[in-house]
């Protein structure tokens, strides 16, 4: 397990790179749901997404080579390298799978960083992303399966703890898990923590009913964001000791998601980060009357096009 003292350490190693993101607590009753409602508006972090915190603590925790700094992503991740990398003044180059949505491609490339899409989904940009690191020497930071990564990602974890201190539950989207395993590492048995994937990307779901992290077939919509065949061994292990459970939602439930946030507060999540308030909108996961619930929102890059066609 990685320790709340690794977690504090990051903090204090990435606190002057990284947004404070604000909580917003629901009124009674939002959306017919019985518990107490907190979101955590990580949307609002640099690139859009949580990612930057690891990307952050893995550059702030080693020399970075002549060559810059390499990374497989489907989007978020490499936007939050990226970004990270052209605030520290290196060199970045970013592998992409085809179902990289436009806008965050466009991103990546306004942070400077060299991007080349290849492969249909994010293992195959993942190998292509390894041979060229082999090749270069740059450092490698991965989408989720490195311990700076995940602590970085942990800083998230703590940052809730002290916003909502009397948090009974968080739900989580999972992809690889990086950003679960941190949570969790934080919270350990001091919360229930709830990772939430689309029922067509089950890799946590599918590791833990096999006892090992395995590959499963990716689609959906949110594969873009949440598009890991196998979820990270870290995070596996991680998740065997402190994730309370896992719960699986539906494309649907995830639009539906989508276009409450959007009705009720303005905001604008992509798929993946709407995917956890997906869990308490479909039923999936239901709360106790007196449960404080923390939802976090973990990402806003999305496709102003696609968003406009939304049911509803």
């Amino acid at each position: 397990m990685i320790s709340r003292m690794d977690i504090e350490a990051a903090s204090k190693r990435i606190g002057g790179y990284i947004r404070k993101t604000p909580v917003i607590s629901l009124e009674p009753g939002s959306w017919g749901l019985p518990c107490r409602l907190t979101l955590k508006l990580e949307l609002l972090q640099h690139s859009g997404s949580f990612k930057v915190r690891g990307a952050f603590n893995r550059l702030l925790s080693r020399q970075v080579p002549v060559a810059g700094v390499i990374a497989a992503s489907g989007g978020n991740h490499g936007a939050a390298v990226a970004y990270a990398a052209r605030q520290l003044g290196y060199y970045a180059e970013i592998f992409v799978p085809e179902v990289c949505p436009v806008v965050k491609v466009q991103r990546l490339r306004s942070y400077g960083a060299q991007v080349t899409q290849v492969g249909a989904f994010y293992a195959e940009a993942y190998a292509a992303c390894e041979r060229r690191a082999t090749e270069t020497g740059a450092l490698m930071v991965h989408a989720y399966d490195q311990a700076e990564v995940l602590i970085g990602q942990g800083t998230l974890g703590r940052e809730i703890d002290r916003q909502v201190p009397d948090v009974d539950s968080i739900l989580v989207a999972v992809g690889g898990g990086g950003l679960i395993g941190g949570i969790a590492s934080w919270f350990s048995q001091k919360a229930r923590v709830i990772g939430v994937e689309p029922e067509q990307i089950p890799t946590l779901h599918a590791a833990l009913a096999a006892g090992r992290p395995v590959d499963v077939t990716v689609g959906g919509i949110a594969a873009d964001s949440l598009g890991a065949r196998q979820v990270g061994q870290l995070a596996f292990e991680v998740a065997r000791q402190a994730v309370n459970k896992v719960v699986l939602v539906e494309d649907e439930a995830i639009q539906e998601a989508q276009s409450r946030l959007w009705e009720a507060l303005r905001i604008v999540a992509e798929p993946g980060g709407a995917a956890a308030l997906a869990a308490l909108i479909s039923g999936r996961y239901k709360p106790a009357s007196d449960e404080h619930v923390c939802v976090v929102v973990c990402g806003a890059n999305v496709d102003l096009e696609t968003f406009t066609r939304l049911p509803g």
